[in-house]
């Protein structure tokens, strides 16, 4: 054992604060300045001009409006499923339901926007039932097809997050409730709400921050002027008015509206993790389990799931028969070459911004974890959730002008892509790793310098078999998001050099459905691949004679 005093250099956290540091700095400058970029090239209009112009007055009010009624009606549906998936922890293809509800995150908008359409469009099925039994007219593009598009994306996800909360709540007041005979509405008062409490400003914030910034859903579903967001303006501002002054200005306001918000969700208790766990132990409750109660769970769950599934199901019988046409034009035996190139493009694009992010987060996390300072801990949250609030089209318009000089060729253009997605998932990939970092305990820290392991061997021994699977579930969403991203390379891309979102939404354009359907069923499957990949990855190495457990879940108390 080494003396104290030979201790003192091996144990300085400078090599843990410092890269973290630097990283969190770097992105808040380079928003700076992007953005600083962007007013410095433009003549920035008058402030005047939001209340005085009727069509910015317009997206300013409708982007408000569709993203607080998406949020509104995403928590109506999240809350119920909730807490039915907490009173009914066994039944058959839970399990699946979750990893569907989970999966939502990372399906690529433009995908399921076309599931969408083949469903609540105008020959989709649902529209078909509401046209001929309920004798209503029901219009897929506008607000209508906005709200539930958010709501598709965002409620299984809000749900699986409540669901997490409610699951952790104590023990012993569930046995206290069940021995009270507590009915449901007073176990919701009682256990359910007290749990779901401080998650619910930050689980608001996120869900309306991603529907304030939606633009792949508005740009396809919006269908005119009047259902136009802050996103889309800022990309036809700069996509073909040519009016970067305009679009520094809505980035602004969009900048202040957002920021503003996640302060005030900091302030009233912003929840430690917005992401779900998968290692959370489910318990049955016994509140209001008649047959009349458990027929009612079985059909909101079940109209919850044909939600899910029938736009996915759309996707499937329509991308089914058009996948060999997709592959093999016109009967020949060659790969169609088109769809080959937008599958290498985007996976040069999704890879490398999924290992960035990763790296980036796990040098954030240690950075937070060496130093007790709330200036560094602020920073480091601040330049976290910095990408949910700048608008990725404008960053990436002005870190174009920054760099200009030396960006020439359209590969260096991808390049800028790439770090720009990086950044986008970057607060995603923070929460599912930042559980398991924080999970060593401090005696086996203290242990550990005690015993001089440090450095590589310290990562090695103890971090790497906490964080092997979260990990390879991190890299898989962040490959995933970046994979679906529709927006920065639908303004940086070219038409003849398109990425799978961009070939989609082109085919989408064009009216061809079964094309489009097609491809949007391989970007489907190769999202997919993907996980299964990073799972196989980030599960442990069996050894012979013995069982595989993870170590992760081994050091971990046993649930009652």
């Amino acid at each position: 054992m080494l003396p104290n005093r030979h201790l003192a250099p091996f144990s300085r956290s400078g090599w843990r604060l410092w890269p973290g540091l630097a990283i969190a700095s770097a992105l808040i400058v380079l928003s700076v300045a992007g953005m600083g970029a962007l007013v410095w090239e433009t003549s920035l209009p008058s402030v005047n001009e939001l209340w005085q112009s009727r069509y910015l007055r317009t997206v300013i009010t409708f982007t408000v409006w569709q993203a607080f009624l998406s949020v509104v009606l995403s928590l109506l549906v999240a809350i119920p499923i909730a807490r039915i998936l907490a009173r009914q922890p066994s039944f058959p293809g839970r399990s699946v339901l979750l990893r569907l509800m989970e999966l939502s995150l990372v399906l690529p908008s433009i995908v399921a926007v076309s599931g969408l359409i083949s469903v609540y469009g105008r020959q989709g099925w649902f529209t078909g039932l509401a046209n001929d039994w309920l004798g209503a007219s029901w219009n897929v593009y506008g607000i209508n097809g906005i709200v539930l598009a958010h709501v598709f994306f965002n409620a299984p996800l809000a749900a699986r997050i409540l669901l997490q909360a409610i699951e952790s709540a104590p023990a012993s007041q569930r046995r206290v409730a069940a021995q009270l005979g507590l009915g449901r509405w007073w176990y919701w008062r009682a256990v359910e709400w007290p749990a779901v409490k401080p998650v619910m400003p930050g689980l608001a914030a996120l869900v309306f921050t991603l529907c304030f910034t939606s633009f792949a859903i508005v740009m396809t579903l919006g269908g005119g002027p009047a259902a136009t967001t802050i996103e889309v303006a800022i990309y036809q501002s700069l996509r073909f008015e040519f009016d970067a002054g305009r679009a520094a200005l809505l980035a602004m306001v969009q900048l202040a509206i957002c920021g503003s918000l996640w302060w005030m969700a900091a302030r009233h208790g912003l929840t430690a993790s917005l992401l779900p766990d998968r290692q959370v132990a489910s318990h049955r409750s016994r509140a209001g389990s008649s047959l009349k109660a458990r027929l009612a769970d079985s059909a909101i769950l079940g109209c919850f799931v044909l939600f899910l599934i029938m736009p996915l199901a759309a996707i499937l019988l329509r991308g089914l028969p058009g996948m060999g046409m997709a592959f093999f034009p016109e009967g020949s035996f060659v790969v169609n070459p088109a769809l080959l190139d937008a599958t290498l493009r985007s996976l040069a694009i999704a890879l490398p911004a999924g290992l960035m992010s990763v790296t980036a987060a796990l040098l954030m996390l240690a950075c937070g974890t060496a130093t007790s300072r709330p200036a560094f801990t602020r920073l480091t949250d601040v330049a976290a959730y910095l990408p949910l609030m700048v608008p990725p089209l404008v960053l990436g318009t002005g870190l174009f002008l920054l760099f200009r000089p030396s960006l020439g060729a359209s590969s260096q253009g991808l390049v800028l892509v790439t770090l720009i997605n990086a950044m986008m998932a970057l607060p995603f990939v923070l929460q599912m790793l930042k559980g398991p970092m924080g999970s060593l305990d401090s005696a086996s820290r203290q242990q550990a310098d005690q015993l001089g392991v440090l450095g590589w061997y310290r990562w090695r021994w103890l971090h790497w078999p906490r964080l092997r699977r979260p990990l390879a579930l991190a890299m898989a969403y962040g490959t995933g998001l970046s994979l679906g991203d529709f927006g920065v390379i639908a303004l940086f891309g070219t038409p003849g050099q398109p990425t799978l979102p961009v070939l989609l939404y082109q085919q989408l354009g064009s009216y061809r459905i079964d094309a489009a359907a097609a491809t949007g069923l391989w970007l489907v499957l190769l999202l997919l691949a993907l996980f299964s990949l990073f799972n196989r990855l980030g599960m442990p190495a069996r050894k012979p004679g013995l069982a595989a457990t993870s170590p992760s879940t081994a050091s971990e108390p046993e649930h009652a």
